[in-house]
């Protein structure tokens, strides 16, 4: 009969992987406590950063249906709960590895998905959310601004053409020439 603070355990993990954006699973293995508070305080407001037991982790994973996890439980392992944007926190733990060796990034779940650790590095490589909006917007306004140039186009081609006429008629031509006063036409 499983005991009731750890099914309420269990339950409480299960929520999380419910609930996440996505979640992050990483080794700890030889990291301090000093390490490992450096390491929440980098992740943010919008990750937890949650040393877990695996017996309990895994039936947790189960119960969240995230069953592609439940190999990866082994040895000491922490989830990473992201909350926020998955892309900034995928870079934290990176820059944090790279400062930290002996945490080891495993792969996760990303919108339901299982992620290897290649995937959450390619994760951690492309631009924050901001910046991609902010191209895009870019993009979008440059596109409007090339089509308003294209609409006006004709317009103004069809002015340019009204007034070469209008200074055409302006100045006088060769037919237009005065006939000098000493001859006369008979």
């Amino acid at each position: 009969m499983p005991r009731p603070d750890k099914v309420a355990d269990v339950a409480e993990l299960a929520e999380k992987f419910r609930s996440s954006e996505a979640v992050v699973l990483t080794e700890y293995r030889g990291l301090s406590m000093a390490a490992l508070s450096e390491l929440r305080r980098s992740l943010g407001s919008d990750v937890s950063y949650s040393v877990v037991k695996n017996t309990l982790a895994r039936l947790a994973a189960k119960e969240a249906g995230a069953d592609d996890l439940v190999e990866s439980f082994s040895g000491p392992s922490a989830v990473a709960f992201v909350d926020g944007d998955p892309v900034e926190a995928a870079k934290s733990l990176r820059d944090f590895s790279k400062a930290h060796p002996a945490l080891v990034l495993r792969g996760g779940m990303l919108s339901g998905r299982f992620v290897d650790a290649a995937e959450v590095a390619r994760l951690a490589d492309l631009e924050s959310r901001e910046v991609l909006l902010a191209k895009l917007a870019g993009a979008m306004k440059a596109s409007m601004s090339q089509a308003a140039s294209l609409f006006a186009a004709p317009l103004a081609q069809t002015a340019r053409v009204v007034d070469a006429l209008r200074s055409q008629r302006a100045e006088p031509g060769p037919a237009d020439a005065a006939v000098p006063a000493d001859e006369t036409t008979e």
